[in-house]
């Protein structure tokens, strides 16, 4: 497909290539594994997964006219590591073992990735016109990602009630469910906030940076 758009989509890195599509054949290595153990959802669950690391894909279908080209290929990635991450890897963990702290550390993961995404939305929302400060764009970021992180547990307790599933780990009237809720935003929050005192970081050098190269 031509990307001859005016507003043409940047060349993507060799590096994010390839990361893509190891995510991408890991899922589908582990969908397949699953579908002959006998666990036809674990399949769906990869072919869906799948779906959502074409994302950015998906948006070219516009031909650059939509926000996706000012977005950089850094999300995306660090989405499809999170996805083949959660999959893969925690969703075979809870299934085989005990281990509890595989979810912290992909709600971890989650808040981190959340925080970045909020992070460039800002820009975009703020248009070109307009210059966003670092400590406008840090709180846009906390606040969308905590955002988020509350919706996700939200659909976890409406999962539990409604069709009886054990997202929150615990039976409807158990505390168990409050902690594991609590644990989940609290792990969440922090990679929200490491996300965005790094996004700061990286804002601050690229600001110096110019100011260096225009004297």
């Amino acid at each position: 497909m031509s990307l001859t758009h005016p507003n043409k989509i940047p060349k993507k890195p060799l590096i994010h290539s390839v990361i893509w599509y190891v995510c991408r054949s890991l899922l589908l290595i582990w969908g397949i594994v699953y579908l002959f153990l006998g666990s036809a959802t674990q399949f769906l669950q990869s072919l869906f997964a799948i779906a959502f690391t074409h994302l950015w894909d998906m948006f070219q279908l516009w031909g650059g006219k939509t926000f996706i080209t000012k977005v950089s290929y850094r999300f995306q990635t660090q989405l499809n590591i999170f996805i083949c991450l959660g999959c893969v890897v925690g969703t075979t963990l809870n299934k085989q073992t005990d281990l509890e702290f595989v979810d912290d550390i992909l709600h971890f993961f989650a808040g981190y990735i959340a925080a970045s995404a909020m992070y460039e939305f800002s820009e975009l929302i703020n248009g070109q016109n307009r210059q966003t400060g670092p400590a406008m764009k840090a709180m846009f970021s906390l606040m969308g990602a905590v955002t988020l992180l509350v919706g996700w547990e939200i659909y976890e307790f409406s999962m539990d009630r409604i069709y009886g599933m054990n997202l929150q780990c615990s039976s409807a009237f158990s505390e168990a469910g409050l902690i594991d809720t609590m644990w989940d935003l609290i792990f969440g929050t922090a990679g929200a906030l490491c996300s965005m005192f790094v996004n700061i970081g990286k804002c601050v050098k690229d600001r110096d940076r110019e100011r260096k190269g225009r004297r």
